[in-house]
């Protein structure tokens, strides 16, 4: 008898969620996907709350292995499903790549995550700030790209699966891509990978009509 799929539960436009739903689709895992509905709190309710003390999505459960976080599901599925390509072994890979996890949960989410948080949910973060460090990230980015193709070497890793997202979204929350010719197309070679899926677009900030 062969094991149920792995369960994800997921929002559609959530950026951390979309960086499961491309780790997935890029690794070919089989799985069924479970909406949670954020604007209803159902990420607060008890049963959500059993399988994520911190009432947020993304969680994966694969056949009763719960994981939760998602820059943490991006490790297990890379060690789980054959993924080594995209998660370095050796010590200065390893360290690269987490150099951007760490990225992604800090001035990733603080500058253009937050950014598209005012425009689309109406979060009350501090409009200038969120862009000034945006900005400065993507201007960090940029530098990077001039000597690699990925952002952390010549091949893509999670550190890039796990940044994308909200950079490829930055024009919801008012961040501009025009200054940054060389993040434009970092994005461009990720979409280009075989199994990539994008993330639902938003017409709100420098998108809306």
């Amino acid at each position: 008898m062969s094991a149920a799929p792995l369960t994800f539960y997921s929002f559609p436009l959530s950026g951390h969620a979309h960086r499961v739903a491309l780790m997935l689709s890029l690794l070919d895992v089989p799985h069924r996907v479970v909406e949670v509905d954020l604007r209803s709190g159902a990420q607060k309710q008890p049963d959500f709350l059993t399988l994520n003390a911190f009432g947020q999505v993304p969680v994966i459960d694969d056949n009763g292995v719960v994981i939760a976080d998602s820059t943490a599901i991006l490790v297990y599925l890379c060690k789980r499903y054959n993924g080594q390509a995209w998660l370095p072994e050796d010590a200065v890979g390893a360290a690269k790549v987490q150099r951007w996890l760490s990225a992604a949960s800090g001035p990733l989410a603080g500058g253009p995550a937050a950014a598209r948080l005012v425009t689309l949910f109406g979060a009350p973060y501090d409009v200038p700030a969120t862009l000034t460090r945006a900005h400065a990230l993507l201007a960090v980015m940029e530098l990077e790209l001039t000597a690699t193709g990925y952002l952390a070497g010549a091949a893509p890793t999670i550190a890039d699966v796990a940044c994308y997202a909200y950079v490829a979204h930055a024009p919801e929350g008012n961040v501009s891509l025009a200054a940054y010719p060389r993040v434009q197309a970092w994005l461009g070679r990720i979409e280009a990978l075989p199994g990539f899926v994008p993330m639902l677009s938003s017409p709100v900030g420098l998108l809306a009509a």
